[in-house]
C-alpha cells in the first residue's frame, strides 16, 4: 500500500523540478497615457427640456421595451404549445 504512496511523491517531487526549471516572462501591458481636458471643453449634452422631462422620456422608454420583452416571451410561449400540442394529445 505504500507504493503508491512512493510513486506519487515522486510524481510531486519531478513535477516541481520541472515547473522550476521553466522560465516564464510575463509582459504586463505598457499603460496608455491618459489626456487631460481642459474644463472649458466640455459641455452638457442637451436634452431639450428640465431633468424631470428626460426621466419621464427614459420611463417610457423602459416600460415600452418591457411590454415589448413580455409580448415576445408570450409569443414564444404560445408558439411552443401549439407545437407540443399535438404530441401531447396522443
Amino acid at each position: 500500500m505504500h507504493d503508491w504512496k512512493k510513486e506519487l511523491d515522486a510524481l510531486v517531487a519531478e513535477t516541481m523540478a520541472f515547473t522550476k526549471s521553466l522560465e516564464v516572462e510575463i509582459e504586463r501591458p505598457r499603460s496608455v497615457p491618459k489626456k487631460v481636458v481642459e474644463p472649458g471643453c466640455l459641455s452638457l449634452p442637451d436634452y431639450g427640456g428640465s431633468e424631470r422631462d428626460e426621466i419621464r422620456k427614459r420611463v417610457e422608454s423602459f416600460k415600452a421595451q418591457q411590454e415589448r420583452f413580455m409580448r415576445e416571451r408570450e409569443e414564444y410561449a404560445n408558439s411552443l404549445l401549439r407545437r407540443i400540442g399535438p404530441i401531447t394529445k396522443s
